[in-house]
């Protein structure tokens, strides 16, 4: 991939901001910082504009594009992971994992196995202590399990890879050689472990508390009556994990205490599920995850975690649990297949008067987790009539989980291809499309947008990459053996903060803070992010702020998930803020001009408190943390409860991708030779961070267009390519060069003004590369991955 230097990509991306003094507030900080949560305003620095009009920023400020606070840590390779800490004393963990879908276990050898060398202890479900049933996400308002399924509490086998015997040795190597040796015999019963078997017997799927069925007028009528209309289905497969961390955890009892050194990506809630499991208070679990190695979605709590701590329960050791690549494929699990319908009837003109979007998924019975690939048709295009339906089959399978964009991606991959099915047969340009179908409030609950700049995306996106108009007419060329073409896609992810945020502040003499939130770092910088929001609220150097996080004995429930872990810290903080401020102003001197003056009148800036009605009203924070307990005051608050989403506004993230692909005539090998994408995303706090974001997004989105494909063998269940040398993804030839750029609109509503990036990068690309391989051979491929077999 061909990178930018920073000074080229900080031009390209304010190229294309576009700034409204509706929403960049200017004036005072002290204005600013007045502004009630959820009330309208965003909390941000002191902004001016030019004799142009746009908004200049502060030096250090928002915006900035920063280097990863945690980069150094890494290359030093001072960073560590869970399977980096010790315990003295600490033995190894290996498992077996049994090879039927379903069933019992008839008998169960381990006899050649605790006769290896340096073995300690094998556990079985003939010696593991009683525990409860693990609590899975869904279930409760803290479940963090991958299923519900008891672990190691009987001989019930229910997948193909469930663990049936776990080993404690004194090398990871004798582990593993004695968990080879163990045996068993299995009474097998019937299992279901075909899609279309499953399929034939579904049930409306539910996901995050509600039923996944939108209907709106009668959609099939308006299908029949429509002028132009496509009807066409989609498959995509089940997708693994591959973080570059493999899961790992590191577990001891010490004193009553569960401790635990774990990737998860919600410490708080990990901690509350294991502790459930073990019959013990949540504050006699101890964990920390200050460092994981990429999670996506499959960093949650798995039977793993909860087998590793029952044998160092058991054998009264510390233990190292590390999955193999397999292991993981094993035990943790990721994307569920999916078959979708779309159809789409408009009148001559392009205005939608029809929009379904049905299909089937596929779950298990011991989960709440839908792939929920109807979303983005909620919530992208005006039409007068939707049936919108989700139902999921079970399978005998290995717990289905979040994988980055869950439901979105796969859903983005249909319902985008099939409007450049319509596109070309209203002979309307695919642009032109979408902006004639863009609505002016959310399309199925009539709800205002909190911020929306798409159709700006899709004309700046057009632009950079040089989008040739088009009506009806496919545009490819050819350049030797190559078939070249070009398509677009629209991208889509919702905006969300989870309840439960909370954080501390600690101020200290100097311009100094620590900040301390219960928070996950999976590699896109919460570390960094967190300390400019704080800097950006306290009025303080970014260089002065300390950021604490990963251990559920700070502040806070947060997870990072759906892009959100973001906004939930800057909503802790801002209401952590209001505490500090209010201790600050008990502090104030009686000599000071700010003596008297009542909390809601004073706001922090430049390292000092501060007048909201008049800046030059000020004392310095040293003068007066002086007056303090040690010089030190402390404030900790929990966020307000996520009204801005779940009923005041409609808000999510948007984007437009334009890609080009070469497609060879002779072999069928698929290239993709450049993309730009052009995100409204809200405020972008970091370009670096953001632009890795969506880079990421983007080339995990090509593994999936392209390569990634699980294989479940439906003869016994069980997934064929375990590994990286079968199941493939994008390597560094296979990336082309990724141009991104936003809109950078701050959302009012949101807590920094901004959005998630996280996951928006994932949704669109699949579909671009379908459109640009019509555009390139006159081939239309709605099965992923598109693989040289299906171009030939």
């Amino acid at each position: 991939m061909t990178q930018r230097s920073d000074d080229t990509h900080d031009r390209t991306a304010k190229d294309t901001m576009r700034f409204d003094r509706r929403t960049v507030l200017a004036g005072s900080a002290a204005t600013l910082a007045s502004a009630a949560f959820g009330g309208g305003v965003i909390a941000q620095p002191v902004v001016s504009f030019d004799a142009e009009g746009r908004p200049v920023r502060v030096p250090g400020g928002l915006g900035t594009p920063r280097t990863r606070r945690d980069g150094p840590l890494k290359v030093r390779g001072a960073a560590r992971f869970a399977a980096e800490h010790s315990f003295p004393g600490m033995v190894y963990g290996a498992l077996a994992y049994s090879t039927i879908p379903k069933g019992s276990i008839r008998t169960l050898d381990t006899t050649a196995a605790e006769a290896v060398s340096g073995v300690l202890l094998v556990m079985t479900h003939a010696n593991a202590p009683a525990m409860e049933p693990p609590e899975p996400f869904y279930s409760s308002p803290t479940g963090m399990a991958g299923s519900s399924i008891p672990v190691m509490q009987s001989a019930d086998v229910h997948w193909n890879g469930q663990p049936i015997a776990l080993v404690l040795a004194d090398t990871q190597e004798n582990a593993e050689h004695a968990a080879g040796l163990i045996s068993a015999e299995y009474d097998a019963a019937p299992a279901v472990t075909s899609f279309d078997t499953a399929a034939a017997n579904t049930e409306l799927g539910f996901h995050a508390g509600r039923d996944l069925r939108v209907i709106l007028g009668d959609a099939e009528a308006a299908l029949a009556e429509a002028a132009v209309s496509v009807d066409v289905e989609f498959n995509t497969p089940q997708h693994n994990h591959n973080q570059i961390e493999p899961h790992a955890v590191t577990v001891a009892w010490q004193d009553g205490m569960l401790r635990m050194h774990d990737c998860t990506q919600g410490v708080d809630l990990s901690a509350i599920t294991i502790a459930k499991v073990f019959g013990i208070s949540p504050a006699n679990v101890h964990l920390t995850a200050e460092h994981v190695g990429g999670g996506f979605g499959g960093k949650t709590l798995w039977q793993y975690h909860i087998l590793a701590a029952a044998a160092s329960q058991l054998a009264e050791r510390p233990v190292r649990m590390t999955l193999s690549r397999e292991g993981v494929y094993r035990v943790c699990g990721g994307r569920a297949p999916t078959r979708q319908r779309v159809a789409l009837g408009a009148d001559r003109d392009g205005r939608l008067r029809s929009l379904i979007h049905t299909g089937t998924t596929m779950k298990i019975a011991n989960n709440a987790m839908t792939e929920s690939f109807m979303e983005a048709s909620e919530h992208m295009y005006r039409a007068d009539a939707m049936h919108l339906e989700v139902r999921s089959g079970i399978l005998d399978m290995l717990g289905n989980t979040f994988m980055r964009a869950p439901g979105s991606a796969t859903g983005t991959f249909a319902l985008e291809t099939a409007l450049d099915e319509l596109a070309e047969r209203l002979e309307i340009d695919p642009v032109d499309l979408r902006i004639r179908n863009e609505p002016e409030t959310n399309p199925t609950t009539g709800i205002a947008f909190s911020q929306r700049a798409l159709v700006d995306a899709y004309r700046d996106g057009a632009r950079r990459f040089g989008w040739q108009t088009r009506s009806g007419r496919r545009l490819g060329r050819s350049e030797g053996e190559w078939l070249v073409g070009t398509g677009m896609a629209a991208a889509y992810y919702p905006y969300k903060r989870f309840p439960g945020g909370a954080a501390r502040i600690t101020l200290h003499g100097e311009g100094k803070a620590l900040v301390e939130v219960a928070a996950a770092d999976m590699g896109m910088g919460t570390s960094t992010a967190t300390a400019m929001v704080a800097a950006d609220l306290l009025g303080l150097p970014y260089e002065g702020i300390e950021v604490r996080h990963g251990d559920n004995t700070l502040p806070g429930a947060l997870i990072a998930a759906a892009s959100q872990q973001t906004a939930a810290i800057g909503a802790s903080l801002r209401a952590a803020r209001i505490v500090l401020v209010a201790e600050l102003a008990a502090l104030v001197p009686i000599n000071s001009p700010l003596h008297g003056l009542p909390a809601n009148a004073l706001t922090m800036a430049d390292g000092a408190l501060v007048a909201l009605d008049d800046p030059n009203r000020r004392t310095d924070l040293a003068d007066v943390l002086a007056r303090s307990e040690r010089g030190v005051v402390s404030a900790e608050a929990e966020a307000p409860p996520p009204t801005e989403w779940t009923t005041d506004w409609s808000m999510h993230s948007t984007g437009a991708v334009f890609c080009e692909v070469r497609v060879n005539a002779i072999t069928g090998e698929l290239r993709v030779s450049r993309i730009t994408a052009v995100y409204d995303c809200g405020r972008i706090l970091n370009e670096k961070l953001a632009a890795s974001q969506f880079r990421g997004g983007i080339i995990m989105s090509l593994g999936m267009a392209m390569m990634e494909n699980t294989y479940l063998d439906e003869r016994n269940g069980r997934i064929m390519n375990p590994s990286l040398a079968a199941y493939y993804m994008p390597a560094h030839l296979d990336v082309p060069e990724i141009d991104v750029a936003w809109t950078g609109v701050p959302d009012p509503q949101a807590p920094t003004g901004a959005r998630g990036v996280g996951e928006i990068g994932m949704n669109g690309p699949a579909a671009a590369v379908a459109n640009a391989i019509y555009d390139a051979t006159g081939k239309r491929i709605r099965d992923l991955p598109i693989t040289l077999d299906k171009l030939l």
